[in-house]
């Protein structure tokens, strides 16, 4: 961790970001993957938040990334609550386990309380995120568009108290909705690679289907 150093992502690295994202996807979450679309697609997107667009660096090399967008909660009585959201966060597989999605995350969490963000709600795996001081948004009485509570859900207050009093449902950025033909015209243009099945796309389903009672 001593030689990686964290800055802003700038066009010229767009290219590279892309391809590292699709090596720390690839099969992770589903057969292939589609995040590498999603950072190409999200740049553009007006819900696109730049100052929180991060790359972890190696020397010369780009190792990981982080990318936020705009989000919401939406109370009963039409009350919106703005929020953000980061995802993806990847690092490339021979750097993982170093510490590295942690400082990215701590980094970039830092820099969103000092440009005024109250709260993070992401879609993830507990595992990974619980350590960073994540919870379940059933804690907060916070569910997805549809009333429902999956474990994947979690909060993180940027501030102590932020969401006091506010309850409701969540919405993401529509940046996260897209064409798979469009997507797999994308990946036409990255090297090959076999798509296979792993577990981690079961416990992925899981994640975000479950409810909490």
């Amino acid at each position: 961790m001593n030689s990686i150093t964290i800055r802003n992502e700038q066009e010229s690295d767009f290219r590279e970001v892309e391809v590292l994202t699709r090596e720390a996807f690839w099969d992770l979450y589903i057969q292939g993957c589609e995040e590498h679309y999603l950072v190409h697609k999200m740049r553009e997107h007006p819900d696109f938040i730049k100052y929180l667009d991060f790359v972890a660096v190696d020397g010369d090399k780009i190792v990981g990334n982080i990318m936020y967008t705009k989000s919401f909660i939406l109370d009963d009585s039409g009350k919106k609550m703005d929020t953000i959201t980061f995802g993806p966060v990847c690092v490339l597989p021979e750097y993982q386990k170093k510490g590295i999605g942690s400082a990215l995350i701590n980094h970039s969490k830092q820099i969103a309380i000092e440009n005024g963000h109250r709260a993070i709600l992401i879609l993830g795996h507990p595992h990974n995120y619980c350590k960073h001081g994540f919870k379940v948004s059933r804690d907060y009485n916070i569910s997805d568009p549809d009333g429902n509570y999956p474990f994947g859900l979690l909060v993180l207050e940027l501030v102590n108290g932020a969401l006091d009093g506010v309850n409701g449902k969540f919405y993401y950025s529509d940046v996260y909705n897209f064409d798979a033909d469009a997507l797999d015209e994308f990946d036409k243009q990255f090297e090959f690679k076999k798509k296979e099945y792993r577990y981690t796309q079961y416990e992925f389903q899981i994640a975000c289907r479950a409810y909490v009672k």
